[in-house]
This record gives structure tokens, sequence and C-alpha cells, in this order.
């Protein structure tokens, strides 16, 4: 591997998956403003995740319709008029 390319500013970061509240420490470089204490008692950057390990359907084995803003809804009501 080429020297100096990585960085060298890692530090412990709470990702937390927002859709079940599943929660790991792990290293990181990404940045946040957002803190929250762990288990630990210490307070450690938190970063949110729309989807990890935990909850996607890959890992689960099972399949969840994420339906935002009821896409599938309007799509029906849009179709089923010109019907």
């Amino acid at each position: 591997m080429k020297k100096g390319i990585h960085p060298e500013s890692y530090r412990f970061v709470v990702f937390k998956d927002m859709s079940n509240g599943q929660q790991f420490l792990s290293r990181s470089t990404a940045n946040t403003k957002e803190t929250i204490k762990w288990e630990d008692g210490n307070e450690y950057p938190l970063i949110k995740l729309e989807v990890s390990d935990t909850s996607h359907p890959y890992y689960t084995g099972k399949m969840v319709l994420l339906d935002t803003a009821g896409r599938i809804d309007k799509f029906n009501k849009r179709y089923q008029k010109k019907k």
C-alpha cells in the first residue's frame, strides 16, 4: 500500500441505525456535530445511518417495504383513474 494516503485521525464513533435503533461503536474519520453517551459512560460523536446490517433485508432475511410519503398509494390513485 502507498504510504501517506490514509488518514491518521481515526477516533471512536457511535453509529446508530435510525430504522431500528441499534447502535455500535467503531473507529472512523467521518465528521459529525452530534454526540451521544455510550454504555461505558464516555461521550462519542454520533453518526446516523438509514440502513445497517441489523436492518438490511439481505442480512436479516426479512423483506421490509419502506414506503416514504405514500408513494405506492399515490401511484395507485394516479393510474386507477385512467383505467
